[in-house]
């Protein structure tokens, strides 16, 4: 049995983690903004700036570093994406804190608050890594796939919350269980993370507009490419990745790849929509994946037709976040659709109804 003051506490907790989603989205747009205009090593050091919470003077900035000149915009724009960030973490802490007290309740997801901590503190270090290993490929493409980890937690808390403060409805006094993913489910969700990937990994290694014109690459279907390098995942740290270092063969591979990427995900995306399109619940979730992954698709095109203008490429981040987000929804939908939506359950009497 809830009482009031648990009520009150859960639908604070479910506002407090509605807020974090959303910050979080801003999170990591300004975080892909900081790489676009590249400001991600506006501040040659971490957690401050030439050695200062704010950005200093260009005297103060010389005397900390003199090796570093600054550029006080994009130190700026470092900064305020470190603010943000701190800012996301003590949310973090905030509900873990006021969560507390029903972390003893079965229905209350004390695990996934937890989580939720864990990897925003992991986020925070892949953070540091990025400036103090001078904008590493790999240590980039994992802080953007922490990011949206934080994001997909986030709203996986949000609905368990959701749940929890509303109540659902029980038979026999038992909370009835969602449907396990089936392995199609599966197979989208590994695609769609193996896509983000590659999309960090264009991004970190400047290779966005290493294809000119589409579908072809500089004219050809499958043109020179250096697979091997572009794919280098053992490579050492570089002095500074700023720009990236790779020749134009290893560029075209990476984003060969992220083409054909898109085309497999696309594929599944569709075979997953034909497949459970007839239930009703289901339909209106899977419309907005499908619609989420169409524009995501034409704003990667027209990126590579008009050569990665800046505010389409923040779009493209966008896409990305808007793709994972749906996806999780419908996975979410599907998880815990009524008994009688699924051909794999069977419909409960009304008898049985009668006695919940």
């Amino acid at each position: 049995m809830t009482t009031r003051e648990e009520w009150r506490r859960l639908r604070l907790l479910q506002a407090l983690s509605l807020v974090g989603l959303v910050f979080t989205i801003g999170v990591i747009l300004v975080g892909a903004w900081t790489r676009l205009v590249d400001a991600g090593l506006g501040c040659p050091d971490w957690p401050g700036c030439y050695g200062r919470l704010v950005v200093p003077d260009a005297a103060g900035a010389l005397a900390h570093t003199p090796g570093a000149p600054l550029e006080t915009a994009k130190a700026w724009v470092e900064m305020v994406h470190r603010y943000v960030a701190s800012t996301l973490g003590l949310l973090v802490i905030v509900l873990v804190v006021l969560g507390a007290p029903l972390r003893r309740r079965p229905d209350y997801p004390w695990w996934v608050s937890l989580s939720l901590l864990v990897v925003i503190l992991v986020q925070g270090a892949f953070g540091a890594f990025t400036v103090t290993l001078r904008l590493w490929p790999q240590v980039v493409t994992l802080h953007l796939l922490g990011g949206l980890s934080v994001m997909l937690m986030f709203l996986w808390l949000h609905l368990r919350l959701r749940r929890c403060s509303t109540g659902r409805l029980t038979l026999g006094g038992v909370a009835p269980p969602g449907r396990r993913l089936t392995p199609l489910w599966g197979l989208a969700a590994a695609l769609l993370v193996l896509q983000l990937a590659l999309g960090g990994w264009v991004s970190s290694n400047y290779a966005g507009i290493a294809c000119q014109g589409f579908p072809t690459c500089n004219g050809q279907w499958w043109p020179t490419m250096d697979w091997s390098e572009g794919f280098h995942l053992t490579q050492g740290v570089g002095p500074n990745y700023l720009h990236g270092q790779l020749h134009a063969d290893a560029r075209a591979a990476i984003q060969v790849g992220h083409r054909l990427g898109a085309l497999a995900l696309g594929l599944v995306l569709l075979v997953l929509a034909v497949r459970h399109w007839r239930e009703a619940r289901l339909r209106p979730w899977l419309g907005a994946l499908l619609t989420a992954y169409g524009l995501q698709l034409g704003i990667g095109i027209a990126n590579v037709l008009l050569w990665l203008p800046l505010w389409l490429a923040l779009l493209h981040t966008a896409g990305a976040v808007a793709l994972a987000v749906t996806l999780a929804l419908a996975a979410w939908a599907w998880r815990n659709a009524p008994v009688h939506d699924s051909t794999q359950s069977r419909t409960p009497t009304q008898k049985e109804w009668a006695h919940v």
